[in-house]
């Protein structure tokens, strides 16, 4: 399997052209800004166990990561 090299310098094993490296429209919402309010949602921790967002930081601050740029 070839690993190809885009214009963004991102190597990927997807061949360039494959929609699966295809960057957002450029009318495309891309998620919350830095600051603002999220949803109330709920993820399983490493252990499967279900940790909310809102109720289980008990009002602390927190940093939600969303990281888009993995080839599958």
């Amino acid at each position: 399997m070839a690993i190809e090299r885009d214009e963004h310098g991102f190597d990927a094993p997807a061949p360039l052209g494959h929609p699966g490296r295809a960057s957002l429209p450029d009318d495309q919402g891309t998620g919350p800004e830095i600051g603002e309010w999220l949803p109330d949602f709920d993820l399983p921790d490493a252990n499967g166990e279900r940790v909310r967002l809102h109720e289980d930081r008990a009002g602390a601050k927190a940093v939600v990561v969303f990281f888009r740029s993995a080839v599958w």
